[in-house]
């Protein structure tokens, strides 16, 4: 009987001990159970990333190392390479345009060629310096996507030699090399003059 009492206490005893630990295993809500059976680590976000970054490391090849007359030889090729394209490319869209077809992505022709200066029309602003008028160029066009006009002005500085324009008047001037800080127009006439 006695025999059978020591028996059953160390038959309970480790039952006790097996209940009391598995409460605490499955208190601990970042313990998960290994593939092994085992209590997994538990490891924090940012070292769980450290790691993953340093396994993605070890996989990717190790490129060798390049002198710089070869990373110069090979940025050489690629601009051939993509020199050759853009002349292709120019050679289509030249063929396109000959053909007489609308090629959107052509250049538009500019708005004077060389030698030949820009004109503008626009209102006197001011004449109060010696031999210098403001004038004022009006822009009135249509938004590409809104369909609205807008309207907009600038002014710009013009060289009136005689002084012969004043406030009001409508005249015309064209581009000239820089007389002044600011001013880079000639007065060209004056057509109409202001009441």
């Amino acid at each position: 009987m006695a025999e059978e009492t020591e028996n059953n206490q160390t038959e309970e005893t480790p039952g006790i001990e097996a209940e009391a630990a598995a409460p605490e295993e499955t208190s601990a809500p970042s313990r998960a159970a290994a593939p092994g059976g085992g209590p997994q680590e538990v490891i924090a976000p940012k070292e769980r990333r450290r790691r993953a970054r340093a396994g993605k490391a070890a996989k990717t090849p190790v490129r060798k190392q390049r002198t710089p007359e070869e990373r110069h030889a090979d940025r050489l090729e690629e601009r051939r390479k993509k020199a050759a394209l853009r002349r292709t490319e120019r050679a289509r869209t030249r063929e396109k345009a000959r053909e007489g077809g609308t090629v959107a992505d052509t250049t538009p022709p500019r708005e004077h060629g060389p030698g030949r200066q820009k004109t503008r029309q626009g209102v006197v602003v001011s004449d109060k310096a010696d031999k210098t008028i403001t004038v004022r160029i009006d822009i009135v066009r249509r938004h590409r996507r809104y369909e609205k006009i807008v309207r907009t002005s600038n002014t710009l500085h013009a060289h009136d030699e005689r002084n012969d324009a004043h406030a009001g008047d409508t005249v015309i001037v064209r581009e000239a090399r820089p007389l002044s800080r600011t001013k880079r127009w000639r007065l060209v006439e004056v057509v109409e003059r202001a009441e």
